[in-house]
C-alpha cells in the first residue's frame, strides 16, 4: 500500500491544544467496522456499547517529565534533551537539539549542576547515548527539572501535568501518553465494572517514535521503533477467559493493541510476557486477539491511522475521518475519541 492512501486534509484549527474540561465529555464517534456506519455520541456514552463479559485492556504507563533544558559546559549554549529509552541507572538514549553540539565527550549541566550529562555514543539515526551524573534519586531530580514532552503539534503549556496522564497511570517510563485512555474517569471505570465488564492493565512505555513520520512511499518498507512492554499473568488469564466465554477484548489505544498483538499466538491466546515490540500493523493484518478498539483521531500518513485502518478497512476508516473533519471533531492527543466495534 502507498503512503498517499492514508492522507487527508486536516484544518489546523481541529488540532486540540488542550484537553476537554471533563475527561469523559469529549465527543465519541462510533464506527461499525463491518458496514462503516458512523454515529455521534459523548465519550461517557461508551458504557452503553460495552457488554457484560467484555474486557477492556488499558496501558497503565505513566509519562515522565522527559524534556530537559540545559547548557553546554564551556560555551553555555542552550540545549534540549528528550529522554527516549532508559538503558541502566545512569545511561539513557536521548534526542538532543541542536545535535551538532552534542559530539561524543561533550558535557552538559541542568539546574545549575544538580544534574550533569556526557555524550558517550551517537546512534546510527542520530540519537545520543548519554551518561547522567547526579547525587540522590534520578526520578526526584527529573521531577524537579524536567518538563512534560508534549507532542510537537501542541503549542500551549499545560496548566496541570496530570492532564497528560491517565487516571490509572502507574508505572513511570513513557515519553508520551497513551492518549486514548485520557478520556476515562475513575467514576466511569467504576460504572463499567459494575456492568460486568472486566478492566485489566498491561504496560507499554511509549516512545517519541510514535510521532515519527513515515517517509517511504511503500509503507511496507517502513521500520517501526521499538517499545518495552510488560504483561502479567493476571491480565493474561482474564483476557484468555474473556475469549473462551465469547466476550470481546476491547483495546484502549494503539499501544495496548500493539502489545496484545505482539504477545498473542495464532489462536489469540496471550501469556505472561516481557519484551520489546516493533510490530507494524496496517491493512491486510488479521487481528489475533483484539476485537474492538477505542482510539483518538490520528495524524495523516501516520502508522497509527494505518493500525486503525486494519481494524476495519482503509476505505471505511478514511470515510469516517472525512466525516470527523466535516463535523469538526478535535484531533490528536487531547482530541475526541473513536470506538471501532
Amino acid at each position: 500500500m502507498q503512503l498517499k492512501d492514508f492522507d487527508f486534509d486536516l484544518p489546523k484549527e481541529l488540532i486540540a491544544q488542550h484537553p476537554s474540561e471533563k475527561r469523559d465529555e469529549c465527543r465519541l464517534m462510533l464506527l461499525d467496522k463491518d458496514n462503516g456506519q458512523v454515529e455521534h455520541k459523548v465519550f461517557k456514552d461508551i458504557i452503553d456499547y460495552l457488554n457484560p463479559g467484555d474486557c477492556l485492556v488499558m496501558n497503565d504507563t505513566r509519562v515522565i517529565p522527559a524534556r530537559l533544558i540545559g547548557t553546554k559546559e564551556g560555551s553555555g549554549g542552550k540545549m534540549e534533551f528528550l529522554l527516549l529509552k532508559r538503558i541502566d541507572t545512569q545511561h539513557w538514549e536521548t534526542l538532543v537539539k541542536p545535535g551538532k553540539k552534542a559530539k561524543i565527550g561533550a558535557r552538559f549541566e541542568f539546574g545549575e549542576g544538580l544534574l550533569k550529562a556526557e555524550v558517550t555514543e551517537i546512534k546510527e539515526e542520530g540519537n545520543r547515548i548519554v551518561k547522567f551524573e547526579f547525587d540522590g534519586i534520578f526520578e526526584e531530580i527529573l521531577d524537579k527539572l524536567g518538563e512534560m514532552p508534549l507532542p510537537p503539534y501542541i503549542t500551549e503549556k499545560l496548566v496541570d501535568k496530570e492532564q497528560y496522564q491517565t487516571v490509572y497511570s502507574k508505572h513511570d517510563g513513557s515519553a508520551a501518553a497513551p492518549t486514548a485512555g485520557l478520556h476515562f474517569t475513575s467514576e466511569l471505570l467504576d460504572k463499567i465494572r459494575e456492568k460486568g465488564v472486566s478492566t485489566v492493565f498491561l504496560t507499554l512505555h511509549v516512545g517519541l517514535g510514535t510521532f515519527r513520520p513515515v517517509k517511504v512511499e511503500n509503507i511496507e518498507e517502513h521500520h517501526m521503533h521499538s517499545e518495552f512492554y510488560i504483561m502479567n499473568k493476571e491480565t493474561a488469564d482474564i483476557i484468555n477467559g474473556t475469549k473462551e466465554k465469547g466476550g470481546r477484548v476491547i483495546s484502549v489505544g494503539t499501544t495496548s493493541t500493539r502489545t496484545l498483538e505482539t504477545i498473542a499466538d495464532e489462536n489469540g491466546r496471550v501469556g505472561e510476557k516481557t519484551g520489546w515490540t516493533e510490530i507494524f500493523i496496517y491493512p491486510g493484518y488479521k487481528y489475533k486477539v483484539v476485537d474492538a478498539l477505542i482510539t483518538n483521531f490520528h495524524l495523516p500518513e501516520s502508522t497509527l491511522i494505518m493500525l486503525v485502518s486494519a481494524m476495519s478497512d482503509r476505505d471505511k476508516v478514511m470515510n469516517a475521518y472525512e466525516v470527523a473533519v466535516k463535523e469538526k471533531y478535535r484531533f490528536f492527543s487531547f482530541g475526541d475519541a473513536m470506538f471501532i466495534r
